[in-house]
């Protein structure tokens, strides 16, 4: 069965910094595009970083550029997301998305930035 698990939402003060984690299993991460979006109340789903199969390119969303970091650690089957300078607007739902034959994604993880 597919499962992508994400892990270290939480609430935090503005300025501070989260890590997201998203283990996958069930189809082949290794040759997975591993992207992570987010969606706020009342608003679209967007795309906030992509990262390609080890050696390709990844991605940001301009509100991000500078503060968030995508990675993936293959042996693990994991994609990261190192959120740092944590603003207010960054609240949402994070989603988890492995892109192959198929898309799959994550149950979701809130973030919630506030003081």
């Amino acid at each position: 069965q597919v499962q992508l698990v994400e892990s270290g939402g939480g609430l935090v003060q503005p300025g501070g910094s989260l890590r997201l984690s998203c283990t996958a299993s069930g189809f082949n991460f290794e040759r997975s595009t591993m992207n992570w979006y987010r969606q706020a109340p009342g608003k679209e789903r967007e795309l906030v970083a992509a990262i390609g199969i080890v050696g390709t390119s990844t991605y940001y969303a301009d509100s991000v550029k500078g503060r968030f970091t995508i990675s993936r650690d293959n042996a693990k089957n994991t994609v990261y997301l190192q959120m740092n300078s944590l603003k207010p607007e960054d609240t949402a739902v994070y989603y988890c998305n492995g892109q192959s034959r198929y898309d799959y994604w994550g149950q979701g993880t809130q973030v919630t930035v506030s003081s």
